[in-house]
C-alpha cells in the first residue's frame, strides 16, 4: 500500500473510534485505535501511519513515538475534517 492511501484510511478509522472534541475535531486515544481488531488488521504499522500524518499536518499528538501501554492515553488529534 501506499502512504497517501494508508494516511487517507488512518483518517477514515479517527472518524470511526473517536469523539468530537471542546474545539470540535476529532480525536482518539492511541490505546483505543491500536486495541482496534479492524486498525490491527488494515495498519502493519500503525506508528509509521501515524508519523507520515502528523508530517503531513492531517493529525496531531504530543511526542514523536507512540508505544502500546505508555501512551494509551495520548489524544491523537484529526486536523483536517
Amino acid at each position: 500500500m501506499n502512504v497517501e492511501h494508508e494516511v487517507s484510511l488512518l483518517v477514515e478509522e479517527i472518524r470511526r473510534l473517536g469523539t468530537k472534541n471542546a474545539d470540535g475535531q476529532v480525536s482518539v486515544k492511541f490505546g483505543v485505535l491500536f486495541a482496534d481488531e479492524k486498525c490491527a488488521n488494515l495498519f502493519e504499522a500503525l506508528v509509521g501511519t501515524l508519523k507520515a500524518a502528523k508530517r503531513r499536518k492531517i493529525v496531531t499528538y504530543q511526542g514523536e513515538l507512540l508505544l502500546q501501554g505508555v501512551h494509551d492515553n495520548v489524544d491523537i488529534v484529526l486536523l483536517q475534517d
